[in-house]
């Protein structure tokens, strides 16, 4: 990261954290009361919400805790009513689980709908308001939290995969529309990592071959990164990201699938 006053100089004094509550939400959110920011923090479940809040409010932080399911239809315009008199000029969104995890044909299409109202329409919503906010303001950062899970096809992830897919791609677009508007953009992209979310679903941490990341490790990495886009793999999954974007596709899904049977095997 840049020095403390150069950084919050650019992107401070407030960052919004879509998915700031646990994880590699609540690292960013730690990192940045360190440096002098004040927090908008915004996550569906109030508890860890206000842990996270009050930890941050300890580092020097003012904090806005926003408890608030970004699948409401009203998310955007609440979450436009509560910031409307502060001056954003960092958002992180990094709110992008996959809701639904069926195979295609198994699930209710308003299921998928989730995936994609979470992943695609909100982001879109909260990036084009305060993108918006950031270019009169002659400045700013936007970044989306991105997945591995975008470079390739995978069972029971067909939405989930093209939504990270579509993040990634809009991202570098963004970044070419913003960069004369001395905004920064990127596209974070996270392989396994160790989250409290990803612990509770029981995902196999210790299957053969896979690097498993830490969430302070990687949020340091988006946060140095910012300004340096379009597209930043942290990690050390850089790599796999590059041999996962070969034309042999059926080798790469095919391979993939294996890893991520290994992954998911304590949860089938």
């Amino acid at each position: 990261m840049k020095s403390k006053s150069t950084f919050r100089g650019k992107y401070g004094p407030w960052a919004v954290i879509a998915g700031g509550s646990e994880g590699v939400g609540a690292e960013f959110a730690k990192m940045l009361a360190e440096v002098g920011f004040d927090l908008v923090l915004i996550a569906r479940k109030p508890a860890p919400l206000h842990d996270t809040a009050d930890v941050c409010r300890g580092l020097g932080a003012m904090v806005i805790p926003l408890a608030l399911d970004l699948l409401a239809d009203d998310a955007a315009a609440r979450i436009a009513e509560v910031t409307a008199a502060i001056d954003v000029g960092l958002l992180i969104y990094n709110a992008g689980a996959s809701t639904c995890n069926e195979p295609f044909l198994d699930a209710d299409l308003a299921e998928f709908g989730k995936v994609i109202d979470l992943n695609v329409t909100r982001m879109l919503e909260l990036t084009q308001h305060f993108g918006r906010r950031m270019v009169a303001r002659a400045g700013g950062g936007i970044m989306l939290v991105g997945s591995l899970s975008g470079y390739m096809g995978a069972e029971r992830h067909s939405v989930y995969s093209g939504v990270k897919a579509f993040s990634r791609v809009f991202a570098e677009s963004l970044w070419l529309e913003l960069r004369d508007h001395n905004v920064d953009v990127l596209e974070l992209v996270l392989g396994v990592t160790r989250t409290p979310a990803m612990e509770r679903v029981g995902l196999n941490f210790d299957a053969p071959g896979m690097t498993v990341n830490d969430p302070a490790e990687v949020a340091r990495e988006g946060l140095d990164q910012l300004g340096r886009g379009p597209v930043h793999v942290a990690g050390g999954n850089a790599e796999r990201a590059a041999l996962n974007s070969g034309p042999d596709r059926a080798k790469i899904v095919l391979e993939s699938h294996e890893a991520i049977q290994l992954l998911t095997r304590s949860i089938r």
